[in-house]
């Protein structure tokens, strides 16, 4: 990634309190060769996603096509997810997206924009809003 995307992102989420604290998990993208299967590599890729989900999470997949919601209503499901006491998974897609397989395993599906976002964009969009549902939840000034 670009430093800008990891600075941006680490701001993010230093920002945020223990109990809300975002952990980046990186899944290498499979290779994208001059002849290369892309559909085996997305479902390679989301198998390997699907792994790295703790036991126990909630997974929500990030898809366009997902519920679209303002940050107040982020904030009120961010508010319900913290009060069930419940780890999220949040999944992004690689450069073609989720393998169906992730979005049909998850339990929410969720889109940031209705537009397809960069991967880096996507990265520190959700940083940043979740950061900004918390600040609301709390009733920090950020939000204004």
């Amino acid at each position: 990634m670009p430093d800008w995307v990891n600075a941006a992102y680490e701001d993010y989420a230093k920002r945020l309190p223990p109990q809300c604290r975002l952990r980046l998990r990186e899944i290498p993208a499979g290779r994208r060769t001059k002849g290369a299967d892309i559909g085996r590599l997305v479902q390679e890729e989301g198998a390997r996603q699907m792994a790295a989900v703790p036991a126990g999470c909630r997974v929500i997949a990030l898809e366009t096509a997902g519920k679209q919601m303002n940050t107040q209503q982020l904030a009120e499901n961010l508010e319900s997810q913290l009060a069930r006491g419940e780890d999220l998974a949040l999944l992004i897609g690689g450069p073609e997206g989720l393998a169906r397989a992730c979005v049909d395993k998850a339990n929410e599906v969720w889109s940031l924009s209705r537009l397809t976002l960069a991967h880096p964009l996507v990265r520190v969009v959700l940083a940043e809003q979740l950061y900004r549902a918390w600040s609301i939840i709390n009733h920090l000034p950020y939000h204004r």
